[in-house]
């Protein structure tokens, strides 16, 4: 068994597709067929349920899944690590839920470029199930999430409050008006839907539903609507009278955590990236 047939296996789970998986890896559909037939002769038994237009995972596909997720993950890390310190870098891996790229991550990496220029950051996103698997496996050595999980063996620190607030293209729409007039429901998590639950009990079910905060203000922004997005996000928009604030509806703060094992050998360097939402957080001190 090597690399490229788990790669193949996954990206054919990713697309449930033969054809659209050899497209996505620029190889023939009969290289990902001999791939996939070569992998399941290596475990002994099949990793896919071939009807027409509907493959599937087997069981036994389905507990490969993690297998190979953990060691491609591995393996690319190794391949990062040994590239960077040879050539004098100490590597750095971290990533973020997608949404906390759209708020401040883009200049976390500015700060660790310019602080920290003897390192080689690798950058990613994915969901927070995915981080904590990936802290514990010490496959990542930071990760931003919202939604602190409940466990003692990871260490976890607030590190910045997003106010998600209500607006709209639709100037003068109060919160009676907001839910029939192309209301977008964007996903900010767990926490995030308890609280939108509890204060509009009564709102009918939204028709959109978009996962990253950038994707609903570009569709409110082409189509019109309104949605709940981070304060630091449409604040100039809002100066512009592009959009504007719904009238009373409540702000829902939401708290991103920054997650890492406590025994990482890189704990020093965490600490000192986290630095830079001590430094954020006084300048916003400083303004207000």
């Amino acid at each position: 068994m090597d690399i490229d047939e788990l790669k193949t296996f996954l990206e054919v789970y990713r697309t449930r597709h033969f054809g659209q998986a050899a497209e996505n890896l620029h190889i023939s559909q009969s290289t990902v067929s001999a791939r996939i037939r070569m992998l399941e002769q290596h475990l002994g038994v099949p990793l896919f349920t071939r009807d027409r237009n509907n493959i599937q995972l087997t069981g036994a596909g389905e507990k490969l899944l993690v297998y190979a997720e953990s060691i491609l993950t591995s393996w690319t890390r190794a391949r990062f690590e040994i590239g960077s310190e040879d050539g004098g870098q100490v590597p750095f891996i971290f990533g973020g839920v997608p949404s906390l790229w759209d708020i401040n991550l883009q200049s976390f990496i500015n700060y660790l470029h310019e602080t920290l220029p003897d390192i080689a950051i690798y950058a990613e996103t994915h969901s927070a199930e995915t981080f904590i698997r990936r802290i514990y496996e010490q496959t990542i050595d930071l990760a931003f999430i919202f939604d602190a999980p409940q466990t003692t063996d990871l260490e976890m620190r607030e590190v910045t409050h997003v106010p998600l607030v209500m607006v709209s293209s639709y100037k003068g729409l109060s919160i009676n008006d907001v839910f029939t007039n192309k209301y977008v429901l964007v996903d900010w998590g767990t926490s995030f839907s308890t609280s939108h639950a509890r204060f509009f009990r009564d709102a009918p079910s939204p028709s959109i539903r978009i996962s990253l905060g950038r994707i609903a203000k570009n569709y409110i922004l082409s189509q019109g609507g309104s949605a709940y997005l981070p304060e630091p996000m449409i604040t100039t928009l809002v100066d512009e009278g592009v959009l504007h604030y719904v009238k009373d509806a409540p702000v829902i703060d939401r708290v991103a955590y920054a997650v890492f094992n406590p025994s990482n050998v890189k704990k020093e360097l965490i600490q000192h990236a986290l630095n830079f939402f001590t430094l954020e957080n006084e300048k916003v001190h400083r303004i207000y």
